[in-house]
């Protein structure tokens, strides 16, 4: 996976042949068949492991909201080559369900604090409807922002639309909470 990610990045996208990325590897293409059927798959559960080892874990417990929302921008903005090429490919579609659905427990932690005791089925319909509208925002800041990205700068713009979301004028960035 990590020879997916690195050979995208060099690349710029994801039309590449499964022999390039088998040797990128060293597995061969059958394995690669075998174990993921073709190559979106290979890609998008290479960005969903780029994720899970790098930005899922500074999530953890004692980071404020601010502090997690930079560090899924710096991750973004640090893996830009990779994203940009996933989002634009032809595994785009794939690539936006499999990033809706890892922050989806973030979205629903976010989701329960602000509006307190939903039903379950409410709650994940919330945090999808969040998680879409957050990725269309990151999808444009990571298609077509200016060089070089700005993190903090997204990080600001996504916590205000929060605050309005949340029906605060303030967001976590400013001196804000969200609840």
């Amino acid at each position: 996976m990590a020879a997916a990610v690195r050979l995208v990045s060099e690349r710029g996208t994801t039309a590449l042949p499964v022999t390039d990325l088998a040797e990128a590897a060293d597995v061969s293409r059958q394995l690669v068949y075998l174990q993921f059927g073709d190559r979106d798959a290979l890609l998008v559960a290479a960005a969903a492991d780029l994720v899970e080892r790098e930005f899922l874990p500074l999530t953890g417990e004692g980071k404020d909201t601010f502090q997690q929302v930079l560090a899924m921008a710096q991750h973004f903005a640090e893996h830009r080559p990779f994203y940009r090429a996933m989002l634009t490919g032809s595994c785009a579609f794939a690539m936006t369900r499999t990033l809706n659905s890892l922050f989806g427990s973030l979205n629903q932690k976010a989701v329960r604090r602000l509006f307190g005791e939903l039903d379950q089925e409410t709650v994940a319909d919330l945090a999808a409807f969040v998680a879409g509208g957050t990725g269309a925002v990151v999808n444009e800041w990571l298609i077509d922002g200016d060089d070089p990205l700005d993190p903090e700068q997204l990080a600001q713009r996504l916590l205000r639309l929060w605050a309005v979301f949340a029906g605060s004028s303030h967001s976590p960035a400013d001196g804000g909470r969200i609840p």
